[in-house]
């Protein structure tokens, strides 16, 4: 009897410890709930935006090149450097060109001098030359013979073949004269083409001479003086950058909000203190058959050292005004590897929401309201070493 009751007390033993190992392994495996401070998402009424990328783009751009052939003399401005316009950025050998001016020049003043006229006359158009005059008079006087000799011959003062040779005197002198006119309109002709010969000529020469379209800056230099460059080589790139144009590409859902003279507001991380202003000025009429979007141009009113073209800046693109917006605060946004978390706590444990940033209206960002809606208690502490689905304990 004494043996039974042992036993059954030995059983009753084993069975408490194993009892109590049991509950010691439990409370073991659950894990101790960690102590965040949470607060609450608001409500806030607010200006409706997007945030769009932009680019900066000169007001012009144009790469000069060399209308004619020749080798560069000199060129008088470097990369960076400013111009205004009519400055001369290079000259190029003018020597053979000048040359072809005199040329033409002078066979100008001997076409003139067939005519009477001097090289000071080349505007000039004559009545007649030395040649037509000379033809003129000899005409007339063989005019005053035929007609003197036509009553002559009716009176039987001289014979018919005398009359007959001055007849024909006559005649070949009108021929004579004819042919003098028709010489000095192929004279007149013949200047008129040698005048736009010298013209072409006097260009050519002026094109040796590459100036300034505009005012603006050298972005590039393309030659060096002692290079020879043929007609359409580029010699200097030169950029216009005030006013200086802001590019954009607006989605197709807030296409309907932007209008020619629409103010905008963007930023750059070149000044990421200041916002910048542009008024739109230019909207492409259709949207892009690929993106979907539609490409808005605007200038930049006031000049700033800080921006230049080839940037990218963030464009603020008002949708609507006084809108009503979840919002949480700026701390309990958590960003890593491209990612924007917000944890909001649910019967004591965490849920985690991926998010695309949203605007901010102070130290506040915008929320889907589908996510996270006013009053969800949201973590803003503690955020690296948060999962979804960790028991916590809030903390206000």
């Amino acid at each position: 009897m004494r043996y039974i009751t042992l036993c059954c007390l030995l059983l009753l033993a084993a069975c408490a410890r194993k009892e109590e190992q049991k509950k010691s392994a439990d409370a073991a495996a659950k894990p101790e709930p960690v102590a965040v401070e949470t607060v609450a998402a608001e409500t806030r009424r607010t200006d409706k935006a997007i945030l769009v990328t932009g680019s900066l783009l000169p007001d012009d751009s144009v790469t000069i090149v060399s209308e004619v052939p020749g080798r560069i003399a000199s060129i008088r401005f470097d990369f960076g450097q400013s111009v205004r316009k009519g400055d001369v950025i290079a000259q190029l050998d003018k020597t053979e060109y000048q040359l072809a001016v005199d040329k033409t020049r002078g066979a100008v003043s001997q076409a003139l001098a067939r005519l009477g006229l001097d090289p000071s006359q080349i505007d000039q158009k004559p009545a007649s030359t030395p040649a037509v005059r000379q033809a003129t008079a000899q005409m007339e006087d063989a005019r005053s013979k035929y007609e003197s000799a036509q009553k002559l011959v009716k009176s039987g003062d001289i014979a018919q073949e005398r009359f007959t040779e001055l007849e024909k005197a006559f005649r070949a002198r009108e021929a004579a004269l004819e042919a003098a006119r028709d010489e000095m309109r192929t004279l007149l002709a013949n200047v008129e083409t040698l005048r736009a010969d010298l013209r072409l000529a006097e260009k050519r020469l002026r094109d040796t001479t590459i100036v300034a379209p505009f005012d603006g800056s050298i972005s590039e230099r393309k030659a060096a003086p002692g290079q020879y460059v043929k007609d359409n080589n580029a010699i200097v790139t030169l950029v216009k950058i005030h006013p200086m144009r802001l590019r954009l590409e607006v989605p197709e859902s807030a296409s309907g909000t932007i209008r020619i003279g629409t103010q905008l507001e963007f930023t750059t991380d070149a000044a990421p203190d200041t916002t910048f202003k542009a008024v739109v000025r230019e909207l492409n009429p259709a949207l892009s058959d690929q993106s979907r979007t539609l490409m808005a141009e605007a200038r930049l009113g006031n000049s700033d050292p800080r921006l230049r073209p080839g940037m990218f800046v963030q464009v603020r693109l008002l949708l609507a005004r006084d809108v009503e917006t979840t919002v949480v605060p700026k701390r309990a946004v958590y960003t890593v590897a491209g990612l924007t978390k917000v944890f909001t706590v649910r019967d004591g444990k965490l849920v985690e929401h991926r998010l695309s940033p949203g605007q901010m209206v102070g130290d506040w960002m915008e929320v889907p309201a589908a996510e996270i809606r006013s009053g969800d208690t949201v973590v803003v502490s503690n955020l690296a070493q948060l999962t979804d689905g960790q028991v916590v304990r809030p903390r206000s």
